[in-house]
């Protein structure tokens, strides 16, 4: 499986769309997930150490990479769980690489997309929720008139 990771610009149209799509149908997830981009282990250790040696002297080797590492962001529709296998052909993936010198303008323009994509959003439905408590606490203040 060969994965395409879009530029920064396609992904952040992608993106404006993507939440787009979903205000329009008025429901479903859109899920964003970050995650550092390893190389493998050839950067984080010299070339005079041994794996061995590396690995039991500092057991977290890769917590303190000899260069700063990229970050791969993702971005994805969701799917219920009852028709994952219907819905699956609808799910959109979309990715992107940032390097580590342009993560910091690229938070700035992630920051101004999502929160665009999030105005549309309402506010949780919770009237059934109180009304469920409301005679629950009714119902116990009956019980102890009776006795």
């Amino acid at each position: 499986m060969v994965s395409h990771h879009l530029t920064i610009d396609e992904f952040f149209i992608r993106l404006a769309e993507l939440f787009e799509s979903r205000r329009k149908r008025d429901h479903g997830s859109v899920f964003l997930i970050q995650k550092r981009l390893s190389h493998g282990n050839d950067d984080l250790l010299s070339s005079n150490s041994s794996p061995n040696l590396a690995t039991l002297d500092k057991p977290f080797a890769d917590l303190h990479p000899a260069s700063p590492l990229p970050v791969l962001m993702r971005a994805t529709t969701g799917t219920s769980k009852e028709k994952a296998k219907e819905k699956a052909k609808e799910k959109i993936k979309i990715s992107t690489i940032v390097q580590p010198e342009a993560l910091e303008a690229f938070f700035v323009r992630y920051a101004e997309v999502c929160k665009s994509g999030m105005q549309g959003l309402r506010k949780r439905d919770r009237s059934g929720r109180k009304k469920a408590k409301a005679k629950k606490r009714k119902g116990g203040a009956d019980a102890e008139k009776k006795a």
